[in-house]
């Protein structure tokens, strides 16, 4: 099936630049920060150090984790939205910086999270196609191997493929690749963990050793 046409604009506005601001700090607001705060805590302290849902999850318990992820896949999403609304053509370089905000918040120090519930918002609004194969290569990794980190990555690595197979056009794919590229980075040091046989790793997620264990 081939994608709907997108159509970046060649020139920007002042209203343009506008909204790519205002998605940059819609990214610098961190839901693990911002709920860290009312509960005292922040959560670069402890855990991994990292301001994502994953830490979220293992240091503070599933109801916080899930608030981290309601705020930080909805800044996506609104970043994404207001791009369509007030700057068509530049709706997915919004995306972008929403992601950027995320793993560089202005707000926080530039010390953010890595940016997948992000770019998982922005693809609801720009590209809710791509979801279920992103989300099915992450949950399948997720269950076979449980390290959340690779499979978020790899996970990411198939929205190229995806694009090329839906034969996206330049916008849709330029931001698959970049998006691909920016999360293989900010998750260098779980690829370099795993290397190294010290990753941290959900044994509850791993279903299939599960299965294996009591056949």
């Amino acid at each position: 099936m081939r994608a709907a046409a997108y159509h970046p604009r060649m020139t920007m506005t002042l209203a343009d630049a506008g909204v790519l601001l205002a998605a940059y700090l819609l990214g610098s607001l961190s839901g693990s920060l911002l709920l860290g705060r009312l509960r005292g805590v922040d959560i670069r302290r402890h855990g991994s150090g990292n301001a994502g849902g994953t830490n979220a999850l293992r240091t503070l318990g599933w109801r916080f984790a899930l608030g981290v992820v309601v705020i930080d896949v909805g800044k996506g999403a609104l970043a994404a939205w207001l791009g369509l609304r007030f700057a068509q053509g530049f709706a997915y370089p919004a995306a972008a910086l929403a992601v950027v905000g995320h793993v560089w918040p202005l707000w926080h120090g530039f010390r953010g999270g890595k940016g997948a519930a992000t770019v998982v918002g922005a693809l609801l609004v720009l590209w809710p196609q791509a979801l279920l194969p992103l989300l099915a290569v992450w949950a399948l990794v997720l269950v076979a191997s449980g390290y959340v980190g690779l499979s978020t990555v790899l996970a990411m690595a198939s929205l190229p493929v995806f694009a090329w197979w839906q034969q996206a056009g330049p916008a849709r794919t330029g931001f698959a690749l970049a998006m691909a590229l920016f999360l293989l980075f900010t998750h260098r040091g779980n690829l370099q963990r795993l290397r190294r046989g010290t990753e941290s790793r959900f044994e509850r997620a791993r279903l299939l050793r599960r299965r294996r264990a009591g056949a």
